[in-house]
């Protein structure tokens, strides 16, 4: 299967582009400039991956939580190229896209939502599929929800920022701490790819 995928959820530009079992990405901080490098970057890795807009199977972004105008980029984009190409959609969670990348099986997700606040989800991977423990949601980081269990691994932002409150939180139940780790477009890839498997993608006008 042929996806593109990106995210502008966060300070990060992520992309990436599986043409079959192969992959091409992209990743950078751009800061505000997401708008201007955005359609030029992939650009250039579609090139990289000697591919044209209709040799893709789909286009994936990432839907959220995030910055309300980055994500507002990245479903403008999808939803433009997509209606260019003759393509079908399909969003993904920003916090199930860290799920994703951790590389383990039990993850809180925690991203730096600015202003005091964090997006906040867990997951479990079950049979090669996450199961949503605790929904994704905003919360100042001393209020966010009890887990039960242990071997949780925290991953985002979010536990770079409140280090400290979230670890005296969540300590007891971890394993380890991915602070560093960003949604990325590879891993949106890895989810969408059953989405579109299984025909549920969206048509270009549902995106927004």
């Amino acid at each position: 299967m042929n996806l593109l995928a990106f995210d502008t959820s966060t300070e990060f530009l992520s992309i990436a582009i599986a043409r079959g079992e192969e992959l091409f990405s992209f990743d950078t901080l751009a800061g505000q400039s997401h708008s201007q490098l955005i359609l030029p970057e992939i650009q250039k890795l579609l090139t990289s991956a000697n591919m044209q807009l209709m040799d893709l199977n789909g286009l994936v972004f990432g839907a959220g939580p995030g910055s309300f105008t980055g994500v507002r980029i990245a479903a403008g984009v999808a939803q433009g190229l997509a209606f260019g190409a003759n393509l079908q959609v399909t969003g993904v969670c920003t916090l199930m896209a860290l799920a994703q990348a951790s590389g383990a099986d039990k993850v809180i997700a925690c991203l730096d939502a600015r202003m005091g606040e964090v997006y906040h989800a867990a997951y479990v991977r079950e049979n090669g599929v996450w199961q949503t423990v605790c929904e994704p949601g905003l919360y100042k980081p001393d209020a966010v929800p009890a887990i039960a269990g242990t071997d949780w691994v925290g991953a985002g932002s979010g536990w770079q920022t409140y280090a400290e409150i979230l670890a005296a939180k969540y300590d007891a139940q971890l394993t380890q701490v991915l602070p560093q780790l960003l949604p990325q477009a590879h891993a949106m890839i890895e989810l969408a790819q059953t989405i579109f498997a299984s025909g549920q993608a969206l048509n270009a006008a549902d995106a927004m």
